[in-house]
Order: structure tokens, then C-alpha cells, then sequence
């Protein structure tokens, strides 16, 4: 399968790194939107096309993985469905509930596979959870995540100057509140924000606050900032009718720190890995993607709610 890729950033790199360990995959096209930069990673991958022009990674291409500012994925996305071509947009798939709605009505009137880089849904650590939850040998009381960064410049996770801005809401919080609603099977039916000061110089919000509840009375308590000076990621607590589990990232234990082997739980330890498999196996199976747009939808509108409670004056439509 040949594949382009649009991001030569941080997160671009990882897909790329992941693609490599697919078998029958191609990464045929690299477009960016740094020159240098994007030349530079394409000889490192030894990718053949490189450019900055979407429209001619597309036609190099049967499928695409946008690690584009998300502030592009509307249009971006749009692009690459109405030239027939299947998508695997990068978390969030927009920052506003209008963008979100319509890239999911594209993937409807084209029948594309159309899918969100919603990665908790493939990290080893969460899918051990969620097997369990689906066995009946689970139900989830709460959820207590900590999504913490020391985020006081515009720096990407390479440590390199951002040509956009990273937002704890649209974010950061979207990788949680999905995963609540997958690891519970339902939609959040009540959901409460408060922000912090917004920073002078990057004009966002670095401390906040969120709450949900699903119809079954699990809860879910967020705290989010960029101010940690200290250790960086999120750190997920599932408490449990029958046990508590710690995740972070691909590693999980119980309530007492006791690891738990997920060796066998998939393929690969790499979350990106597993989010690449599904999109490619989808393709290949014509069938829909976990974590297609759809799927996600019910999250992204849920953030819009969030978000007329902390900023009620921006224009949103749920």
C-alpha cells in the first residue's frame, strides 16, 4: 500500500518510524511545510517524493496520514476524501465542533475509510483494560487522569519551535475524554470545565480542570496543565468495581504498583504501530476503521460543550 504522509514534525516522524514496521507498506510521498526540513527527513527515510503541495502527495498515494496543524485537518481532510483517497487524520481531528461534524459528513458522501489518530485506543496498557471491561470482569467507577507538560514556549515534542499552537482542551483533553467513552461503551451525559490564567505570549489557558459522567455513573476527573515542572505525559488511574490499574502510555499496574505483562495483548508495544495497523487492515478489509471519524464525533462534541462553559463567546455549534 502506498502511503503519504503530510506532517515532517514530531508526530510525522513517529508514523513514519511505525510504517517502517508494517509489511506490504510503502511511504511514497512526504509533504511539509518547511523545505529544509521536509527534504531533510525525506532522505532520512529514504521516501522517494517530497514536497509541499498536498494535492501531489495524493495522486502518489492510495491513503494518507495528516500530522498537520490541526487548525488545516478540515480542509486538509476534505482534500484527500473528495480525490477518492482514505485518511487517518491525527488527534484532534479539528479545535471546533463545525469542522469536526463536516469532516465526518466528507467521510459519508465519499466511503473512504476516514479514521481519528485516537492512539489510547491501541496503547497495550488501555486495550488490556478494555478487553476486560468487555468480558464483564470490569466496570469502571472512575477514571482519574493527569495530563501534565512544562509548556511556556511554542515547542513541539522534539523540542522544536511550532508553527501553531498546542491547546489543553482541543488536545490534550480530547485523547481522554474518547477514551472514557470507549472504555465505558457510552457518552458523556454531564461534563463541567473551568481554565486558569491564559498565557500572555501563547494566548491559552495552562491549568484546567474537567468532570464527566456517563448514564452508568462512572465518572471522570482531568486535570490538565502545561505548568508541571516535572514529570511530563498523561497518568491514568482506573478505578475499578474489581480492581485499580495504572497506565501510562504502553505500561500499566495494578492499585499497588505490581507491572502487568501486556507482551502478548498485540503485535507491537507501539501504541502509533497499532493506530497504523487498524487504518491499513481497515483499508484492506473495506471496513470501518475503531476510531473512525464517526466514532470520535461524540467526543469532539463534548469538548464543545467544555468549551462554551470556559469560553462561552466563541461561536460553537453541538
Amino acid at each position: 500500500m502506498k502511503i503519504c504522509v503530510a506532517g515532517q514534525g514530531a508526530f510525522g516522524q513517529k508514523h513514519l518510524d511505525a510504517l517502517k514496521r508494517i509489511p506490504d507498506v510503502e511511504v511514497v510521498s512526504l509533504i511539509g511545510g518547511s523545505p529544509a526540513g521536509t527534504e531533510e527527513v525525506a532522505k532520512k527515510y529514504g521516501i522517494p517524493h517530497w514536497g509541499h503541495d498536498l494535492g501531489e502527495g495524493i495522486r502518489h498515494a492510495e491513503a494518507v496520514i495528516l500530522a498537520t496543524p490541526t487548525q488545516m485537518h478540515r480542509t486538509q481532510g476534505e482534500q484527500v476524501m473528495r480525490a477518492g483517497k482514505h485518511v487517518l487524520i491525527e488527534i484532534p481531528i479539528a479545535d471546533n465542533v463545525e469542522d469536526s461534524q463536516a469532516l465526518v459528513k466528507n467521510a459519508r458522501e465519499t466511503g473512504v475509510v476516514a479514521m481519528a489518530g485516537h492512539v489510547r485506543r491501541f496503547n497495550p496498557s488501555h486495550q488490556w483494560v478494555h478487553r476486560r471491561v468487555a468480558q464483564g470482569d470490569l466496570a469502571i467507577q472512575q477514571m482519574d487522569v493527569q495530563t501534565y507538560f512544562f509548556r511556556r514556549t511554542n515547542m513541539n515534542a522534539a523540542g522544536k519551535p511550532r508553527s501553531w499552537t498546542d491547546h489543553l482542551l482541543w488536545h490534550h483533553a480530547c485523547h481522554t475524554v474518547d477514551l472514557f467513552h470507549y472504555q465505558t461503551g457510552q457518552t458523556s451525559s454531564e461534563c463541567y470545565a473551568v481554565q486558569g490564567a491564559r498565557n500572555p505570549k501563547l494566548g491559552i489557558a495552562m491549568d484546567m480542570g474537567i468532570l464527566l459522567k456517563v448514564p452508568s455513573g462512572a465518572i471522570c476527573t482531568l486535570s490538565l496543565s502545561f505548568n508541571n515542572d516535572g514529570p511530563i505525559g498523561s497518568f491514568f488511574r482506573y478505578i475499578c468495581d474489581n480492581g485499580t490499574y495504572q497506565a501510562y502510555y504502553d505500561d500499566l499496574a495494578d492499585g499497588k504498583k505490581n507491572p502487568i505483562d501486556l507482551s502478548k495483548v498485540d503485535v507491537s508495544m507501539d501504541g502509533i504501530e497499532l493506530e497504523d495497523r487498524e487504518f491499513i487492515s481497515a483499508i484492506g478489509e473495506r471496513r470501518e476503521p475503531n476510531s473512525s471519524l464517526a466514532q470520535v464525533l461524540p467526543c469532539m462534541e463534548v469538548l464543545g460543550r467544555l468549551e462554551q462553559m470556559i469560553d462561552p463567546g466563541r461561536s460553537c455549534i453541538v
